[in-house]
């Protein structure tokens, strides 16, 4: 299925942090741990319009690795795989 964000919104797919082993440590359930805030853009929307009618490009392009607030987006499931909705003021910043 083809997902396109409208407006200036991205589709992002997060990206799981990896895990820590340690001998003798506690194993933490996947319920207890944070959130990432951490993702890949998989697709961008146009970008946003303003009151005058003046278009305003998007800063993100699909692929760029992006952090963004613990709480933002909205989470959705598309064919099976968990992606979140936000948008791009949301983004903090850019990664490399």
């Amino acid at each position: 299925m083809k997902v396109k964000p409208l407006s200036d919104r991205v589709l992002i797919k997060t990206l799981e942090p990896e895990q820590e082993s340690k001998k003798g440590g506690i194993i933490i359930p996947d319920t207890a741990k944070e959130k990432p805030q951490q993702g890949e853009v998989i697709e961008v929307g146009p970008g946003r319009v303003t009151e005058e009618g003046k278009k305003i490009e998007m800063e993100v392009k699909k692929g760029d690795k992006v952090l963004y607030g613990k709480y933002s987006g909205t989470e959705v499931t598309i064919d099976g795989v968990e992606y979140l909705i936000m948008r791009e003021s949301d983004i903090l910043a850019i990664i490399g």
